[in-house]
């Protein structure tokens, strides 16, 4: 049986609900982040070295990454579901947006992240002065390279509201994290088409049944 090691909190949210929609029986082995720092415990470094989450566990094959798990798991166990046949234009795109939801996506959210948390961890003596850098790097950098983000993918929703052809697929399970961060975060949800996918996906029965299974979700 397939072992999943889930951290709260955390991307890995997205693997449990994939094999909630593919009916694959699964175990979870959770992890709780560190109330001060929020990182992952050490514990995770036992199964993999870099001691992130998620990581698949099947028949003493161990696969991390987000990505490459979601292609394992369509590979192994898909059944022709989730995926658009190869060869064509939407197979095409299934392929970008596995790539470009954590290549491309996620670097800016995790900045925000960074920038926004930066003053809290500071001297109470310095923490104007690094409120100051955070914000302008925020108002320069972040904030603009988000917003042409958000508006690439309310444009790429607008034609059949999925991410890679007109049938829902794990290409919009592994872009709804970035989505769910970025409506939490920077407004993603003022955009229809954006706003429309998330209010599609949250009603997913299986995506319910993952959030049940899975624990705390606040898209970390």
């Amino acid at each position: 049986m397939i072992r999943i090691h889930h951290l709260e909190h955390s991307r890995s949210q997205r693997i449990l609900w994939l094999l909630e929609e593919l009916s694959v029986p699964y175990e979870i082995v959770h992890y709780k982040r560190d109330p001060d720092t929020m990182l992952a415990p050490e514990a995770l470094q036992k199964v993999h070295p870099l001691g992130k989450s998620p990581v698949l566990e099947e028949d003493g094959i161990i696969v991390a990454e987000t990505g490459a798990i979601i292609e394992y798991i369509i590979e192994q166990h898909g059944g022709g579901h989730l995926k658009p046949p190869p060869g064509t234009p939407e197979a095409r795109a299934w392929t970008y947006w596995l790539h470009y939801a954590e290549g491309s996506a996620m670097p800016p959210l995790l900045m925000k992240l960074v920038f926004e948390r930066l003053p809290q961890g500071a001297n109470p003596l310095m923490r104007p002065l690094f409120k100051g850098i955070a914000s302008r790097a925020q108002a320069a950098f972040v904030d603009p390279r988000l917003k042409q983000h958000i508006e690439f993918w309310d444009t790429s929703l607008a034609e059949t509201g999925w991410f890679a052809g007109s049938d829902f697929s794990a290409a919009d399970i592994i872009m709804s994290f970035p989505l769910e961060a970025a409506a939490d975060r920077a407004g993603a949800d003022a955009y229809r088409n954006v706003k429309a996918f998330l209010e599609r996906i949250h009603a997913r029965p299986a995506y319910q049944a993952a959030l049940q299974k899975g624990g705390p979700y606040a898209y970390a």
